[in-house]
């Protein structure tokens, strides 16, 4: 079991890691690059950046899926990677439907995931909300409304 967690979990967790924070800088320099190149001002405009956002960030997240999936393919938990794919989604997302159970050897991985799923979707929707927040900010201004924080 500690095999489990410790030589095929934590490794793909920190691979996790990396793509996230990845997909944070992208996203970083996206926004960053449209806030400086024109006002946020128009709707259209303000829903364009906060859709690319949430596209980058659901990309990195499906990236994540697939790299579970394709590590429970390498343990031989599944033949078919869509099959794969479906497994690491609910354990990512922490459904737990239970339809399709990973052998006893390799079935802690699950809950690991949903972990690593967790912590990676919430700093997504952080993200999301930095960039709302900032938009907010930057709308209140330009109409001259000036908002305490606290």
């Amino acid at each position: 079991m500690l095999i489990n967690i410790f030589g095929y979990g934590l490794p793909v967790i920190f691979a996790c890691l990396f793509l996230q924070t990845l997909m944070l800088v992208v996203v970083s320099r996206y926004y960053t690059a449209r806030v400086g190149a024109a006002r946020l001002n128009t709707f259209w405009v303000n829903m364009g950046v906060v859709g690319v956002v949430m596209l980058l960030l659901l990309v990195g997240n499906l990236a994540q899926i697939g790299i579970w999936a394709l590590t429970f393919m390498l343990l031989g938990e599944f033949e078919i990677f869509r099959d794969a794919f479906y497994h690491s989604a609910v354990n990512f997302a922490t459904l737990g439907y239970g339809d399709i159970v990973m052998s006893e050897e390799h079935r802690i991985l699950g809950p690991l995931q949903a972990v690593n799923g967790v912590l990676m979707i919430g700093v997504s929707t952080a993200a999301l909300m930095a960039v709302m927040q900032d938009m907010l900010k930057r709308a209140w201004h330009e109409h001259g409304t000036e908002v305490d924080p606290e």
